[in-house]
């Protein structure tokens, strides 16, 4: 059965554009839209903390998004904080967790990730004389074989970094034998679910990483990020933060004034992903990316990276086209309304891996809700008569 278009929720993809970036961050629900703008002009805005009407608004809203950010990830809300974007809070919790890190310590990462959960971690292993190794993924496959960061993790490591997707590929490792693995030496995980979080029900109780972080602006809210901690371990790091700030909860990272207006439409487009079903958002993503993924399969002269079935990965394509710069085809592509990214999108590391850093790395195609049939037409239509060319 063909999934209800949702574009009439979504007023900037209205535009004539086909909208593959979403990668690199989605349009914007219509309920996020009129909550952020509700919150500018009806006297809530504010600052939290005192004893006067808005004050008490600024509040209640922080509270109230917690609560619908932890309904969403099944998460207990009393570790959900919210900030600028997931490298800046990304950082943040990396440099408090590096203040715990002494020489001989271990970090273990992967090459399938954005280098936003590498360097931070490298930053902090670096700063307290700590070790910070790296699991390569397999790069005929695009998978990233539990074994391979289970074989880096023993008695010296203190916290496992790991993709719940891979942003430039779409791969979803399996995450739980490598989460139980770290916890049997008595250390931590936290979870970059940036890519992972628009596509997929993630259930962070039964997960049972220790944090994760993701970015509400790829799942139709405004800019912004948000970092989920356990709550007793959020309590108990060395976060870097002002005197005056609270010593307890997620306010701990939240620091400086927050974003009042973000924080509205990220609890709105949450309440959205809540109302509309993750598992729903998934089949009908599935249902709009297997005609894509077949289709550049098919294409003469085009190559699929990573996980070639629909299965096993999140609906991302990343693909070169024989005889063309990754530029030249983002730049056909939008000469058609045709919206793509090329390059590496931030993941360094995997394009190393795969021997595309010099080339240029791939073009890279997302779906979103708002998009529909035609738009998939389109891209690839545009794609055979690049590569025919």
């Amino acid at each position: 059965m063909t999934a209800p278009s949702l574009r009439h929720r979504f007023p900037g993809a209205g535009d004539g554009w086909a909208r593959f970036d979403g990668p690199s961050g989605t349009q914007v629900v219509d309920t996020a839209i009129a909550a952020m703008a509700t919150w500018l002009t009806d006297g809530s805005n504010g600052c939290g903390g005192g004893w006067f009407g808005s004050a008490h608004a600024c509040d209640a809203l922080v509270d109230r998004a917690r609560t619908t950010v932890g309904q969403l990830f099944n998460a207990d809300p009393a570790g959900v904080c919210f900030g600028p974007n997931m490298t800046t809070m990304t950082f943040a919790f990396s440099r408090a967790a590096g203040a715990t890190l002494a020489a001989g310590d271990c970090v273990v990462g992967t090459r399938l990730d954005h280098d936003a959960n590498v360097t931070p971690w490298r930053r902090a292993a670096d700063d307290a004389g700590a070790q910070h190794v790296l699991a390569p993924f397999d790069p005929a496959t695009g998978t990233l074989p539990p074994e391979r960061v289970i074989a880096l993790i023993d008695e010296r490591t203190k916290w496992v970094t790991l993709p719940g997707a891979s942003n430039l590929l779409g791969t979803t490792p399996d995450l739980q034998p490598i989460i139980e693995a770290a916890h049997a030496v008595g250390a931590r995980v936290f979870i970059d679910a940036v890519a992972l979080a628009p596509h997929r029900r993630i259930d962070i109780a039964a997960l049972g990483c220790d944090a994760l972080v993701c970015s509400p602006y790829k799942w139709y809210a405004p800019h912004s990020g948000m970092l989920w901690v356990r709550p007793d371990l959020l309590d108990t790091l060395p976060v870097y933060k002002v005197r005056p700030a609270h010593d307890h909860g997620p306010s701990r990272f939240e620091t400086g004034m927050p974003s009042y207006e973000a924080i509205a439409g990220v609890e709105a487009a949450a309440r959205f992903l809540i109302e509309e079903g993750m598992d729903r958002v998934e089949a009908a993503e599935r249902e709009l990316f297997a005609p894509l993924l077949h289709g550049l399969l098919t294409i003469p002269g085009v190559t699929m990276w990573g996980v070639q079935g629909i299965e096993g990965r999140t609906p991302t394509a990343a693909f070169t086209v024989a005889g063309h710069t990754t530029e030249m085809v983002a730049k056909a592509l939008a000469a058609e309304r045709v919206a793509v990214w090329d390059g590496h999108a931030y993941a360094v590391e995997v394009v190393g891996q795969l021997g595309l850093a010099a080339s240029g790395g791939v073009v890279r195609a997302g779906i979103s809700r708002y998009l529909e049939t035609e738009d998939v037409d389109r891209l690839l239509a545009v794609v055979r008569r690049i590569a025919s060319r």
